[in-house]
């Protein structure tokens, strides 16, 4: 963690200085914004973080509840959003508290005795090598308070305004006019309207900012229902402190989940096919818990949250206000994301997840635009890439709930038969790993993804793929880390320059070269960054030298790896590491770096790979960024 970038002061680093004209005492809702975020669930609060860091861009967050969300709903935690924790400072916290899932557990009918469960098999939950988090459980609630906590930190002081319903809004049709939103004050029932440049509904599966851009979901709905319940219980059943999918010989389910504090855990109950009015109760729902649980005891001591809910598969027709044949006539204006533009079961626990990063790869395409730094062609890639995303996550999630309700029954005499849909559970789980991980996202070849044409110089950054850390060392400190942990949530893209063989002190070294080059005038550093800011305020350029931190000195190292920054002046001695050297594989075998040739990464502000480069690749390293971005800003 770097600070007293601009002077020493004392107190809590997280705790940033205050942007000139913002306090600790927000402001009521101004008339004009730049963003309006709608809702607080899980993705508006990641994009109030990430636009947190940005305190020339006025953000404001409107919800209508009263207060902060305190029980409930979401908490599976994926190994992805785990490492977009990380690019906020988090991730030691969220792990810290929370619950690790390290094995999932398989119960089914005993084909001897129908009546009662038994175990089937273990897995483990994230493969080796996925990711170096874990997938572990947190309340939702708690995740927004790290977020909450982020942004009222942060030097915009964003918090939100609660209390505040969107009742109404008139999306812009011309480049030139806002976005008008009519909110309505639950204190006092008084209607307030904003004009916004963008506006980004967060607002959930009823949301009201689709339905005034016209967007439609689309998707069918499901007649059964689902009890879900945290409860602290006392119970014989073994694997209670075990994710476990449970299944009866009556066709019952349960999706166990433990959660975070060593005692509490999660039912996910199907309770079948009921009418829609019907109410039920958390007895209902532990009554037909303990059925599925049978012969094994269940006592609930305390329920500390229960609800019922019927989702349905849906994703909306387009992620934003711009039909299809109107896309590059003008830029979008409004978007939605998580539960307002695709629903689904909780039982694949990717709802919350993939929510975030709708929003991850939304807020620092929003920010580029609003700072002027790319045209506003830039946030049609949102819907672009976010869509397919949801429609690959439907698909998973429809494949993985056939197989837990397919397994349910035991209608067959024959134990290999009445195995099968058991074995077909788990088959399913260990095939989806590196979805339900988080990992499988992989964007296709666009404006902000090149293609594979010089892969093999590093076959382990596939452009689309998720920037895959591993440990190095910083040379100038010798301490151990891992290089995907500099990657901050601050909308710069991350330059990964891995050089050649050749000791990059000396000429002849391409490493050394391509150094040269981002160091010149005709750098894509020097032609994409605004007069006046930090070198390194868009494009944070890192080295990683092939030689030992025992035989490299740092003070030899070119200039432009030690750049000086801030207000005072101060050298940024952070920018050049060196492989582990005392395991079998560094980071340049581990990630197939070509060690005669070198590399350069380009990595996106979401943390996705845009291009694997030669390191000479100057012109089409130049070409990529000059498709999205604006020469001579300032």
């Amino acid at each position: 963690m770097q600070y007293f970038l601009d002077g020493y002061r004392k107190g809590d680093p997280r705790i940033r200085l205050a942007a000139d004209g913002r306090t600790d005492d927000q402001p009521d809702l101004p008339q004009e914004v730049d963003v309006l975020i709608v809702g607080t669930g899980p993705a508006g609060l990641l994009l109030a973080a990430q636009l947190s860091e940005f305190p020339d861009i006025v953000t404001r967050v409107v919800e209508r509840a009263p207060g902060p969300l305190e029980v409930g709903r979401a908490d599976g935690v994926s190994c992805r959003t785990v490492e977009t924790f990380e690019a906020f400072g988090l991730a030691e916290r969220m792990t810290a508290e929370a619950y690790w899932v390290n094995q999932t557990n398989f119960w089914g009918p005993d084909p001897q005795d129908p009546a009662r469960i038994k175990r089937f098999g273990r897995v483990q939950d994230v493969r080796d090598g996925l990711s170096e988090f874990p997938h572990v459980i947190v309340n939702q609630a708690r995740l927004g308070d790290f977020l909450l906590e982020y942004a009222r930190n942060s030097p915009s002081r964003l918090k939100v305004d609660y209390g505040h319903e969107v009742v109404a809004l008139q999306a812009s049709k011309t480049d030139d006019e806002p976005v008008l939103v009519t909110i309505r004050r639950s204190g006092d029932d008084t209607e307030v309207t904003v004009e916004a440049k963008y506006v980004v509904g967060c607002d959930g599966a009823r949301s009201t900012v689709r339905e005034s851009i016209g967007r439609t979901p689309q998707g069918a709905g499901q007649d059964k229902a689902w009890g879900v319940m945290d409860l602290l219980a006392t119970t014989d059943f073994p694997d209670i402190r075990f994710k476990a999918t449970i299944q009866s010989g009556s066709g019952g389910n349960i999706l166990l989940i433990p959660r975070e504090g060593g005692y509490m855990v999660r039912l996910y109950v199907d309770m079948g096919e009921i009418a829609a009015d019907t109410r039920l109760t958390s007895d209902d729902i532990l009554d037909e818990a303990r059925s599925v649980l049978a012969p094994y005891t269940l006592e609930a001591r305390e329920i500390v949250w229960f609800s019922v809910y019927r989702v349905g598969h849906r994703v909306t027709d387009r992620f934003d206000d711009v039909d299809d044949d109107k896309i590059g006539t003008r830029a979008p204006r409004v978007f939605i994301a998580g539960d307002a533009c695709h629903t689904h079961t909780a039982k694949a626990g990717q709802g919350m997840n993939v929510s975030m990063q709708d929003t991850f790869n939304l807020g620092w395409k929003l920010a580029a635009v609003l700072q002027g730094r790319s045209p506003g062609a830039l946030l049609d890639t949102y819907s672009l890439e976010r869509k397919k995303i949801a429609e690959d996550l439907i698909a998973m999630d429809t494949r993985w709930s056939k197989a837990i309700g397919g397994a349910g029954r035991v209608d067959s005499d024959d134990p290999a038969e009445a195995m099968a849909g058991f074995a077909e559970v788990q088959r399913q789980f260990v095939t989806n790993g590196e979805f339900t991980a988080g990992l499988a996202t992989h964007y296709p070849p666009g404006l902000l993804t090149g293609d594979d044409t010089h892969l093999h110089l590093a076959t382990g950054y596939p452009p689309g793929r998720r920037f895959k850390s591993a440990e190095v060392i910083r040379l100038a400190d010798a301490r151990r880390l891992h290089l995907g942990h500099v990657h901050r949530a601050d909308g710069r893209w991350r330059l990964y320059a891995f050089a050649d063989a050749v000791d990059p002190r000396t000429r002849g070294s391409r490493f050394l070269e391509l150094v040269e080059f981002l160091a010149g005038d005709d750098s894509p550093i020097h032609r994409f960054t605004p007069a006046g800011w930090d070198v390194d305020a868009v494009f944070d350029v890192r080295g990683i030298v092939q030689q030992s931190h025992l035989d490299v000195e740092w003070a030899d190292i070119h200039d432009f790896l030690k750049p000086r920054k801030g207000r005072l002046g101060l050298v940024d001695p952070e920018k050049v590491f060196n492989p582990v050297d005392d395991v079998d594989k560094d980071i340049f075998d581990l990630r197939g770096v070509d060690r005669g040739a070198g590399a350069l990464v380009v990595v996106r502000p979401d943390q996705y790979v845009s291009l694997v480069l030669p390191l000479d690749g100057y012109e089409e390293l130049t070409e990529f960024f000059g498709r999205f971005m604006k020469n001579e800003i300032g």
